[in-house]
């Protein structure tokens, strides 16, 4: 017999029979008929309060943690207790070369192209205004002028955005707030300076994010979102984490508000401003670089919860492999997909001294700009954060197809859709599949996850059962006589008396359209007419636990089907689980996989 209340429940019915329980359990309400009666409304009311104060207990207590944190205002003020400041919206980046041509004399040794000088570009019809973030220098070489950086770099970064200011005075407030009331800043535009009043001398701060050495005279200052998605920033105690502004003085704040990712693939870009050289404006003469990338809204939910504690945990240093991903995400996050970087002790062969590191781009960034992050990450970020003597080189993301053959049983008296549709439905969900769970680094395919997914899309659905290949590719020297090694990331089958495991796609070999296979019962490869007679007896090997194939004086004539790669298929040890390791990456090759369904109308008998 209960004699306590059970409050812990959320479901209102369910605490009301709780409820209704303890009441019947004592004398006074023996046999009592609680829904036939006026208790029955006291009862609903202190259901619903129990069912409130239920749910505001269990929303504060999600909220109070970064893992289950729902709001946005909650993510953020978590992520900034560990030190860590979400990303802003960020601003589209371009490359240009610009130049200047003064035939008159005398003319200047040297010019500046300006912070704030303005290009313009289009993308679907749309023109976007981009600008310098700093001063680029050129000297005079015959009367032309190459703009460039310090480093003597011609290609010159605009940022796409529009300038703003915003300026605060301090007053005597204990706790000063300064807000920026602009939900698309992008805080890494953001110059900060703080003027005497009445006076044009000036203190620049600088991001503490920046700051390798804290001293009490040091100038940074710190920009976060606030709960209302506007920013706001904030300065040293004026001891321990520096210098802050001083009564009276004016603080001035200017950085770009920009379209984030709308502004990416802006290209041929057109000068808006002159250089004005005694008086005399002189048009600037620009060849666009790269088109532009890197524009990004700000960062999301999922991905604060991710990197947050990667930065609480790296110290803002770089020492082990998580560090390297957390850093490289939080600052160059908006230009890539996804990051993996190990240790050269764990990679293949053994490299000592050196981290690893593979970025995946997004599609919109260009070769030039990708070279140019890599830069920054390795002479900026990894030069000034890591362990000295440590080295940091790239490696491309290796990318292994997967090909998903996927027969199931469908009952077409179970639903009005047809086989027909229902194979692309079925497929279009594999899609979405690899997409949302795959293609990125360190993720690993379980077939029986992928076919739960399928028997539950629909009652339909009987069962399911699916082969999985996975598929390397490679570009053969077309009429040359060329030996190939071609990797797969996971184990092969052992050599089978009844099946292929190697299987290529066809080419035209010796004037004949042809294929790569191995010999059954062996893992010798070879090459195959469409009539099944045998080219080439002999033409390489594959090893199974090294998951390597082998190929020796393969001449390719000319490929079919207008690639410029031939595609390779095996049948790995473990279809049920195909784990990549490092820089490797699965994806779905959609056009060699297929959902076919079987009828079956499970002709279910009744008996008496």
């Amino acid at each position: 017999m209960a004699t306590n209340i059970q409050s812990t429940a959320l479901d209102f019915n369910s605490i009301k029979d709780q409820l209704k329980t303890y009441f019947e359990s004592q004398s006074e309400f023996a046999d009592y008929d609680f829904e036939a009666s006026g208790l029955s409304n006291i009862l609903d009311v202190l259901a619903y309060n129990t069912h409130f104060n239920g749910l505001i207990a269990n929303f504060a207590l999600n909220e109070s943690f970064l893992t289950t944190a729902q709001l946005r205002s909650s993510v953020l003020s978590l992520s900034q207790t560990l030190g860590y400041y979400p990303r802003s919206k960020t601003a589209s980046i371009g490359l240009i070369n610009a130049s200047v041509t003064i035939n008159t004399v005398p003319r200047p040794s040297s010019l500046t192209l300006p912070t704030g000088t303005k290009f313009s570009g289009t993308i679907n019809d749309v023109t976007y205004t981009f600008q310098t973030i700093r001063d680029y220098t050129a000297t005079d070489n015959g009367g032309t002028y190459q703009f460039a950086d310090e480093a003597g770099n011609i290609e010159i970064e605009i940022h796409e955005g529009q300038e703003k200011t915003k300026t605060f005075i301090v007053d005597d407030t204990n706790y000063p707030v300064y807000v920026i009331p602009d939900v698309n800043m992008d805080t890494s535009t953001a110059i900060v300076r703080v003027y005497d009043r009445g006076s044009s001398n000036f203190t620049n701060y600088t991001s503490l994010l920046l700051a390798e050495e804290i001293k009490p005279s040091s100038a940074y200052y710190t920009l976060r979102e606030s709960p209302n998605g506007f920013y706001e920033i904030n300065f040293g105690d004026g001891s321990s984490t520096g210098i802050a502004p001083q009564l009276g003085q004016i603080i001035q704040v200017t950085y770009l508000s920009t379209n984030g990712d709308e502004a990416n693939r802006t290209g041929n870009f057109t000068p808006i401003d002159n250089i004005t050289v005694n008086n005399v404006d002189y048009s600037l003469n620009v060849t666009t670089s790269s088109i532009s990338a890197g524009g990004d809204d700000a960062e999301t939910i999922e991905s604060i919860k991710s990197n947050a504690p990667l930065i609480y945990a790296s110290q803002n240093r770089l020492v082990t492999a998580e560090d390297y991903i957390g850093l490289i995400t939080s600052t160059y996050g908006s230009y890539f997909e996804d990051v993996n970087a190990w240790g050269g002790q764990d990679n293949s062969p053994r490299d000592f001294g050196n981290v690893y590191v593979s970025l995946k781009f997004k599609d919109s960034v260009p070769v030039s700009t990708q070279e140019s992050v890599k830069s920054r990450i390795r002479d900026v970020l990894s030069a000034s954060k890591s362990i000295m003597s440590i080295g940091t080189k790239f490696i491309e993301p290796d990318i292994t197809f997967m090909e998903l053959g996927t027969n199931f049983n469908f009952n077409p008296s179970l639903t009005n859709i047809s086989a027909e549709t229902m194979q692309s439905n079925i497929k279009t969900l594999m899609e979405d599949y690899f997409e949302t769970n795959l293609n990125k680094f360190n993720k690993v395919f379980r077939r029986s996850l992928l076919l739960a997914d399928i028997d539950d899309y629909s009652s339909a659905i009987l069962n399911s059962r699916m082969e999985v290949k996975i598929q390397r590719r490679f570009t053969p020297s077309l009429g040359l006589s060329e030996s190939y090694d071609i990797f797969f990331p996971v184990a092969l089958s052992n050599p089978s008396s009844t099946e292929y495991i190697i299987q290529s796609e066809n080419f035209t070999f010796n004037g004949q359209t042809a294929y790569i296979r191995n010999k059954l019962s062996t893992s010798i490869l070879q090459i195959v007419s469409l009539d099944e007679i045998v080219l080439n007896s002999n033409c390489g090997s594959y090893d199974p636990g090294a998951g390597e194939l082998n190929l020796q004086g393969v001449n390719v004539q000319s490929l079919i089907g207008g690639s410029n790669f031939i595609k390779v298929t095996a049948l790995p040890s473990n279809q049920s689980t195909v784990r990549p390791l490092r820089n490797s990456i699965l994806e779905l090759d959609l056009d060699k996989s297929f959902a076919r369904a079987l009828i079956d109308y499970e002709e279910i008998r009744a008996s008496l």
